[in-house]
């Protein structure tokens, strides 16, 4: 169990942590396309270069599309390719904003996701529809997105921008992310990290303190 005494600042993931995603809906929906191998191409562990460029805002929206129109068909239209790429995409329960709403009296909270231009202004989107009353915005002090800021977990890189950016001290802050190679890149970087497993939600872990 953490120890709370020892934290003052917490960082976390979206997708996985906060916002619930299921990858199987999109492989099954590239697959539908005519994508037989979606998933050696893009999984929550490992991804081709094309991804991951994708997430760092280096690729746009459309050489992206034209990526998934090469493995596939030249015929798809952009909505089609969207469709599927945001089907992972399943929402964030307001529990999930309540909890936030409480922990961020007791610390300052960051988020910091591994994203990319199609599924960001979706998961926005969805936010805006399925709770209205929530934002990500007022949930945390910054919210900082790959695709904008050109740099993805689990690269120290990303890690030392937001610990530099907001004078944070490593040894006292923790993140928390769903994917393990994440975990071990914070840990590098002298982070305290926690693996949120299946067997885990944001609300168990901080029972004792909310």
């Amino acid at each position: 169990m953490l120890d709370f005494s020892s934290i003052n600042t917490i960082i976390f993931d979206l997708g996985g942590v906060l916002f619930d995603i299921d990858y199987r809906k999109t492989s099954d929906a590239f697959m539908k396309l005519g994508m037989k191998d979606f998933d050696a191409a893009y999984s929550q562990a490992a991804q081709s270069q094309v991804f991951d460029e994708f997430e760092k805002g280096n690729v746009n929206n459309e050489i992206f599309r034209n990526f998934i129109r090469e493995n596939i068909s030249s015929q798809l239209k952009d909505e089609e390719i969207d469709a599927a790429w945001n089907a992972m995409l399943i929402g964030m329960e307001p529990i999930k904003f309540s909890t936030l709403e409480i922990l961020k009296t007791k610390f300052p909270l960051y988020l910091l996701s591994n994203t990319n231009g199609i599924h960001l202004p979706k998961v926005f989107e969805m936010i805006a529809t399925q709770t209205p009353e929530h934002s990500l915005e007022n949930s945390f002090n910054h919210c900082y997105f790959s695709n904008q800021i050109h740099l993805r977990k689990p690269d120290a890189e990303i890690f030392e921008f937001v610990i530099q950016q907001n004078n944070l001290q490593p040894s006292k802050t923790l993140f928390i992310d769903d994917s393990i190679q994440h975990v071990e890149g914070a840990k590098k970087v002298g982070l305290q990290a926690f693996h949120l497993t299946k067997d885990w939600t944001i609300e168990k872990l901080f029972a004792q303190i909310l």
